[in-house]
């Protein structure tokens, strides 16, 4: 990836660059998810932490689980998720927005006073393309965009996801990045869009780049 192409990962629209990363172990929380659905997110998380060198745990020492994502039917039944907007503060009025749009996610982050990632909040709608979607895809999905504050954008040009030797993965040069962004040496935050160079230089140089196959969407 180019140093343009780094930085346009954490440069929402219209907006200045601003990366963060987890700054503590994740422990995440599955609702509304049958058996196979919760050990398929167990797995991407599993994936995803295991390539930021990010501990897991079973709960935060200070609030519980830091990682709570909530499948429902619909933005309804989401908006009667007890104590909601406590957790996504404003959410009671951001949902008839995210309903008019037929919008089917919604991610919300809390950081710490040190601008690391603190908490995050996922909120999905079982529509039909989603109830279409394999479940360990769903999962390996939301598990790599609450790994690092990404742009909106972020992989509208060059999905997360690719399909290569009959299964789903990650693309390596994301795969790549999340390594890169969890050097110990790179600060949890920043917000200088030269940080973009700082982890091209950490990217691997010099093979030829891996077969990633077709975009998965």
């Amino acid at each position: 990836m180019t140093e343009d192409e780094i930085r346009a990962c954490f440069t929402p629209p219209g907006g200045s660059y601003r990366f963060a990363r987890w700054g503590r172990p994740v422990a995440p929380v599955v609702f509304g998810a049958d058996d196979a659905t919760l050990a398929a997110f167990k797995g991407a998380f599993r994936t995803v932490t295991g390539l930021a060198r990010l501990p897991m745990a079973d709960t935060d020492p200070e609030i519980g689980a830091n990682l709570l994502v909530f499948l429902a039917r619909d933005w309804d039944d989401i908006a009667a998720i007890p104590d909601l907007d406590r957790m996504i503060p404003g959410f009671a009025a951001l949902a008839p927005r995210l309903r008019a749009a037929r919008a089917n996610q919604y991610r919300s982050f809390r950081f710490d006073a040190g601008g690391a990632i603190r908490a995050a909040f996922v909120l999905a709608v079982i529509d039909d393309h989603i109830a279409a979607t394999p479940a360990d895809v769903l999962a390996l999905s939301h598990a790599v965009q609450t790994i690092l504050l990404w742009s909106d954008a972020a992989f509208h040009v060059r999905p997360a996801l690719v399909q290569a030797g009959g299964r789903v993965a990650l693309r390596p040069a994301i795969a790549a990045l999340i390594a890169a962004a969890y050097d110990p040496v790179l600060p949890d935050n920043a917000t200088d869009p030269a940080h973009a160079l700082r982890l091209m230089a950490r990217l691997p140089q010099g093979d030829a780049p891996s077969p990633e196959g077709p975009d998965v969407s």
